[in-house]
């Protein structure tokens, strides 16, 4: 079950599945919550240089919602890597963009991510690698606005003010939303926030539209009865991506199978049980279990391997952004494919 959040946001064969679903809840508790995640992401990087010296510690980005949240609480990693005499370390972060900045400064080996935060940091000299994909989950985002907003087309957002997370998934959803519009990008004023923020000049009507992600959508669609205006179908897959550091997935390539393993796993029982996956991610991520449903059940299952026609989309993403003059260069997208062993 997929995500994500960034100001150049980490990306699924659907969406973000489960974790995508968990994602930061914008409710009060998840208000709270993002500044102790910032904080986590601080302190990751910070010591990161010192963990990366042990070889014998997984360390798993995460962000608050799906898959790995329930991953962590099972602790059935833990027991699956023990025999090949590794811990595991989970560090939260606010979103894929984050999470990526981890993997650059050696303080993440995994993580996951949605479909846009890889090209920011494919940019930036991350040195990461594609290691599985999840199906997409074009629901799983949308642009939405007021209930009594004048807005009722993508097109009707010329010259408004636009809440978004700089290289999140949603980014992209934005982009191709504008373009089937007949907008350009520049027709817009893109307010760069993160979810928590966002939330907060949405609902202060300090912004005019918000694009976001879920379980942000499900909880603004069910508290404040936004409406939407355009989601990612037709348009985007919005697909859910595990990423790993190159040097740590070729260095230990069971490690990494074996953590896939753990996720599907994972992944097949929350698809059949969606009512109880809820109601173990609402604690967690601070959102009510009813809106967790309705975030889970439009989020992508099954965890796959990353094939060429997914890294075609990806190259696609790039030469998008590159072309907007949003990331510096073209990239090669398929330079981050895994040779797995």
């Amino acid at each position: 079950m997929s995500n994500d959040n960034h100001d150049h946001h980490t990306a699924n064969g659907s969406r973000r599945t489960l974790l995508k679903l968990a994602s930061l809840a914008a409710t009060g508790a998840a208000l709270r919550g993002a500044a102790g995640l910032a904080g986590t992401a601080a302190l990751a990087l910070q010591s990161g240089a010192a963990r990366a010296q042990d070889s014998k510690v997984l360390r798993i980005g995460f962000q608050k919602y799906g898959n790995f949240v329930l991953l962590k609480a099972r602790r059935t990693l833990e027991t699956r890597l023990a025999p090949l005499g590794f811990t595991v370390q989970w560090l939260e972060f606010p979103g894929g963009p984050q999470l990526l900045e981890g993997v650059a400064a050696g303080a993440v080996d995994v993580g996951t991510v949605g479909e846009t935060p890889p090209i920011f940091a494919q940019a930036g000299g991350v040195d990461f690698v594609y290691i599985a994909s999840e199906p997409p989950a074009p629901l799983g985002e949308a642009i939405v606005v007021h209930q009594d907003s004048p807005i009722r087309t993508t097109a009707d957002l010329r010259g408004k003010r636009v809440a978004l997370n700089k290289g999140s998934n949603v980014h992209y959803l934005l982009v191709k939303a504008l373009q089937n519009a007949g907008l350009k990008y520049e027709d817009i004023q893109p307010a760069y926030l993160a979810p928590a923020d966002a939330r907060a000049a949405f609902t202060s009507r300090s912004v005019d539209a918000w694009v976001i992600w879920d379980p942000y959508l499900a909880a603004i669609e069910r508290q404040a009865n936004a409406r939407t205006i355009a989601n990612g179908e037709h348009l985007v897959r919005n697909t859910q991506y595990y990423t790993a550091s190159r040097s740590f997935a070729n260095a230990h390539a069971p490690v990494v199978h074996a953590l896939l393993e753990e996720v599907t796993a994972v992944d097949t029982w929350a698809r059949d049980n969606v009512p109880a996956v809820a109601a173990q991610l609402a604690p967690l991520v601070g959102l009510d279990a009813a809106t967790l449903e309705v975030a889970l059940r439009r989020t992508g299952y099954g965890v796959q391997p990353v094939d060429s026609a997914t890294l075609a989309y990806q190259q696609q993403i790039a030469d998008t952004f590159s072309s907007l003059k949003l990331i510096p260069k073209k990239l090669t997208v398929a330079d981050a494919r895994w040779q797995s062993a």
